[in-house]
């Protein structure tokens, strides 16, 4: 997440302003007030204007090269210049657009000019406020748009034009200006901004605070704080890296303290920190694009996350709980810890903003950006009113913390930017149309195989891309073949988000995994693989829920309670084998037996004729291994 750094003189008041006026015309354009105050825009228009912000913004706040330590760094004049023509640009297109729209298809000289210039423009702010790998990616595909017609066979695409490719990239509504940046800015930023203004006015402390009343005391507490407050927390942020730099400072050092080793600690907040990317009822930034593309309210994905998120929490705690009782690590004493009466008495009022939002979307089926801006406006009212903790809100922080949004939000901006320029390089050319169908010859519409293949992509992307931008290209070169081998499109779209996110914590790049390392004082791959195998469970659930919708909240309610109730034993079971300890220490035949439990527990009963039976046989097997273990050890 890219934020300016303070102080930057002459240009610090300019940033803030960029900030400030970032966020009041996303507010304004939430809230309808051009149309309110007789104003005719294109959306169009309201989008390339916070591209333009967001372009000036990137290009003073992030340097072009990583600045070596202790080095202070001043605006160059390159930078200043690349600013102010981001933004000139983006606001001749917008102020033009009306007539533009209509004489694109001609290739007017200004047109190719200005598109063109926005194109490298997006790209450089991309670059320095997300790393390379995007944009990388999206000049392949201008190779190819501008080649593919001179490859062979199922490669060959479809002839472009170079100046048709440049005006189709800047300005047409399936590239820069598609649904990416749509949804991005006009959805994503107003929850952003309530995640913000939470954080700011104490919500983080009082959920870390919370969690630590209510687990604290158990073995293994602080890992089970770490569990439930970056659960509670990534319901706010949707960012794993974000997540962990906010619970992690507090968590990783109170694991470390109670006896974890640093790796397995870092671990345990990564995978943590990672699943509230999938934590209703504030997701990622990805779950508004999915709701986008399948053309469903926002409410639909959200509802289908519950029993996915649910379970991938499960199975951490049930992990971070038998890896204390196996390292013999007790709760912290209760003097130590804060009362829930008090936490609760101190923040009685925030979940007040979520009850707001889950009212707004499920009963009022409001836009989802409505109703994040309706409890926003809660929050912010109670946050003056009430304070948190003897300290009163004043105005003043308040509109800090909704400007910083302006500074939060620029990577955010920027990658819908490009991954829209991708989408519309894949639009022109066929290749998405194209690829969908070598997928499904190559893998003979072998379902499993596809699915395999889907998740090695997720994870192979996301070693250089935020989980959006993962999604973005996913949903668009592989979500098609999915649904097109049988696969119910919210179950496919899900597929793919969820090993989007699994790539914050798989190695070899984990980037979630990395922050979490850097906090915990440890090594970075050792946490990454650590992070794998705590998070097993996390890269079969996907499967399941592909086979039966019913963990997607489809389908009859006693069935989706059976299979639910199923998957949560069998993922205990499978922790049992992985870890290696009950009541006390488990033998390796045992813990294969154990696993074997979990597994066939894990088959949802509806995934295909006689599964049913498969969930007998895991519950009657593990029911033996259980009396077993615990027969052992009263003998013992």
């Amino acid at each position: 997440m890219t934020t300016p750094a303070a102080g930057r003189r002459p240009w610090g008041r300019s940033i803030v302003a960029l900030q400030a006026l970032l966020i009041a015309l996303v507010v304004g354009w939430v809230l309808d007030v051009p149309s309110k105050l007789g104003i005719a825009l294109y959306t169009e228009q309201f989008l390339i204007t916070v591209v333009g912000l967001a372009i000036a913004l990137a290009f003073l706040s992030v340097p072009a090269r990583a600045p070596r330590a202790g080095w202070k760094r001043s605006v160059p004049w390159w930078d200043a210049l690349g600013a102010a023509a981001g933004l000139a640009i983006c606001l001749y297109i917008a102020w033009r657009y009306p007539v533009l729209v209509n004489t694109l298809t001609e290739l007017p000289t200004d047109g190719i000019v200005m598109s063109a210039a926005l194109v490298l423009l997006v790209m450089e702010a991309t670059r320095r406020t997300t790393g390379m790998t995007l944009v990388a990616i999206t000049l392949v595909g201008v190779v190819y748009a501008m080649l593919g017609d001179h490859l062979p066979g199922v490669f060959q695409s479809r002839p472009v034009e170079f100046r048709r490719l440049l005006v189709y990239l800047g300005m047409d509504t399936n590239a820069l200006l598609g649904a990416p940046a749509h949804i991005g800015i006009t959805v994503v930023i107003p929850f952003i901004l309530m995640g913000q203004i939470l954080a700011r006015c104490g919500g983080s402390e009082f959920f870390t605070d919370l969690a630590r009343a209510w687990m604290g005391r158990y073995r293994g507490g602080a890992a089970k704080i770490a569990v439930v407050g970056s659960a509670l927390f990534g319901m706010i942020s949707g960012s794993a890296v974000a997540n962990v730099s906010a619970v992690g400072v507090v968590t990783i050092p109170l694991m470390k303290r109670s006896g974890f080793p640093p790796t397995l600690a870092a671990a345990v907040e990564a995978v943590g920190s990672t699943g509230g990317q999938l934590m209703p009822p504030v997701m990622g930034a990805a779950a508004f694009l999915m709701a986008e593309v399948l053309q469903v309210p926002y409410s639909a994905v959200m509802i289908a996350a519950a029993i996915p998120a649910v379970l991938y929490y499960l199975a951490l705690f049930f992990q971070v709980d038998l890896e204390a009782a196996k390292r013999g690590i007790v709760g912290e004493p209760r003097e130590r810890l804060p009362r829930a009466r008090e936490v609760l008495r101190a923040g009685w009022y925030f979940p007040i903003p979520f009850g707001v939002l889950l009212y707004a979307l499920l009963v009022m089926n409001a836009r989802a950006e409505y109703a994040a801006l309706l409890a926003t406006a809660v929050l912010i009212a109670c946050a003056l009113a009430f304070g948190f903790r003897g300290h009163r809100y004043t105005v003043f922080e308040v509109l800090r913390a909704v400007v910083s949004t302006g500074g939060a939000v620029i990577d955010l901006v920027l990658i819908c930017a490009a991954a829209g320029m991708f989408i519309g390089i894949l639009n022109i050319t066929g290749f998405a149309f194209g690829l969908t169908l070598q997928l499904l010859t190559i893998t003979q519409h072998n379902v499993v195989l596809l699915l395999v293949l889907t998740a090695l992509m997720g994870v192979l992307l996301g070693m250089g891309l935020p989980t959006v931008g993962v999604y973005v290209i996913l949903a668009t070169l592989v979500a098609p073949a999915l649904v097109q081998a049988g696969i119910v499109p919210l179950a496919a779209h899900m597929f793919v988000l969820y090993f989007g996110i699994m790539s914050m914590v798989t190695p070899p790049v984990a980037l979630a995994a990395f922050a979490a390392a850097n906090i915990g004082g440890t090594d970075p791959n050792r946490t990454g693989w650590t992070a794998a195998r705590i998070g097993w469970s996390a890269y079969i659930v996907p499967f399941l829920f592909v086979f039966s919708p019913t963990l997607l909240m489809k389908g009859a309610p006693l069935l989706i309670a059976w299979n639910g109730l199923t998957a949560a034993l069998g993922i205990w079971m499978g922790t049992i084998g992985v870890v290696g300890f009950f009541l006390e220490r488990i033998g390796p035949a045992a813990r294969a037996l154990f696993v074997v439990s979990g597994v066939l527990l894990l088959i949802p009963g509806d995934s295909f004729r006689g599964a049913n039976y498969a969930d007998y046989v895991g519950l009657a097997l593990g029911a033996l291994l259980l009396w077993r273990e615990i027969a052992r050890h009263r003998k013992a």
